[in-house]
């Protein structure tokens, strides 16, 4: 019998108590759970950026898999904790927008405001509801408790501000949307976005005040300490610094615009 597939993705950081507490409590509830670590790096109180995390992230997982999201400043407020099913692949975090980027994929299949309290732990912290409702939650739905039986069912989701990228006739003007763990910047343009763009010198790609032209295909393009603009492994365009951190040598973060013209 194959293994029921829970994720988590939670701003605790990677040397949280707080993780190890959580897979305590599904793991005594579903011994047989395989737990997968997705990140626990989302910065603090980043919905964004944990969206941006399930969206890049869990379309990989197999259908039926579970994922547990906690990015939650609303924590012990009157916001709601529901389940969330897209494309076959089921959800549970707070309903504070951090399902954003997979709405932007495709609608949800369904929405259930998680309420009912037998399948959370008997005493539930005001401060804790990743420990206390749902790590229990995901930990039965994993063992074969119907969503139904969660709560009531919702129609609609909590949705987040989103940068949008605008085009126009030789030119595309995204935003750096995340940085990976080298300091890559990533933006919201795709590939496709890109299809009308030459990707030689004839393309100029600006950030902030640093300048480069040309889109490669894999960083060895370039001598080291070089800046180079590519689409990375997640479709989009990244602006990278050979051999080092793009974002230390830059000096920009998350927001900063950027801007492809030819």
């Amino acid at each position: 019998m194959t293994r029921p597939v829970i994720t988590l993705t939670t701003d605790f950081g990677s040397s949280s108590p707080y993780v190890a507490a959580m897979k305590g409590v599904i793991l005594s509830i579903n011994p047989d759970a395989a737990i997968v670590d997705i990140t626990h790096s989302v910065p603090p109180q980043d919905i964004r950026a944990g969206a941006i995390a399930l969206a890049e992230t869990t379309p990989r997982f197999p259908a039926q898999s579970i994922h547990l999201a906690v990015v939650d400043p609303g924590v012990g407020t009157d916001r709601e904790i529901v389940y969330a099913e897209f494309d076959g692949r089921r959800y549970v975090a707070p309903d504070n927008g951090l399902f954003t980027g997979l709405a932007r994929l495709g609608a949800p299949d369904r929405i259930i405001a998680i309420t009912n309290r037998e399948f959370w732990l008997p005493e539930v912290s005001h401060t804790f509801h990743g420990r206390d409702i749902m790590a229990p939650v995901v930990a039965h739905l994993s063992r074969g408790v119907a969503p139904d039986d969660l709560g009531s069912p919702r129609e609609t989701l909590q949705h987040i501000d989103w940068p949008e990228v605008r085009i126009v006739p030789g030119k595309i003007e995204g935003t750096i949307t995340s940085i990976d763990s080298f300091g890559n910047l990533i933006t919201n343009i795709t590939g496709e976005m890109l299809s009308d763009a030459p990707k030689d010198e004839r393309v100029e790609i600006r950030c902030d005040e640093h300048e480069t032209r040309g889109i490669f295909e894999t960083y060895g393009d370039q001598p080291e300490m070089t800046l180079l603009a590519l689409v990375g492994s997640s479709g989009k365009l990244e602006l990278a610094i050979v051999g080092d951190s793009a974002k230390i040598m830059l000096g920009v973060d998350v927001g900063t615009p950027v801007e492809i013209k030819w």
